[in-house]
């Protein structure tokens, strides 16, 4: 088994009332516990609205992502592959509602200059072999 993060993509249908939101998350969390209790789902969190963004000459303000990129939380799957844990994902009631879930690979390796990874410039991926 492998452990896989999900992350919560999105904002809510714009056309739902409070009310409707209200049930679909009252949903996940209902989902997310029997999920949970059977060792598939592993909590996360929520994120909150504040943010900062650290680079090599500053600090900035943000958020900095457009409306469709936002990241309002994480968990954890537990997933025999990456196809596995798509289908868990594709049974949040969020997805109704208009949500999205983008699940990745955790790596338990350390990074490596030498290995090819999200961070590594393109055209050097064959180098990094």
């Amino acid at each position: 088994m492998s452990e896989f993060l999900l992350l919560s993509r999105g904002r809510w249908d714009a056309d739902r009332s409070p009310e409707q939101i209200q049930g679909a998350i009252d949903a996940f969390y209902a989902w997310f516990d029997e999920q949970a209790a059977a060792g598939v789902l592993r909590a996360g969190s929520r994120l909150g609205t504040g943010c900062r963004l650290v680079t090599r000459e500053r600090v900035l303000d943000g958020p900095f992502t457009e409306a469709k990129e936002i990241i309002g939380g994480y968990w954890f799957i537990t997933a025999a592959s990456l196809d596995e844990a798509a289908r868990i994902a594709s049974r949040n009631p969020c997805l109704a509602f208009g949500l999205s879930f983008e699940i990745r690979p955790l790596e338990a390796e350390r990074a490596s200059a030498f290995r090819e990874g999200n961070e590594t410039p393109t055209g050097r991926a064959a180098a990094a072999r």
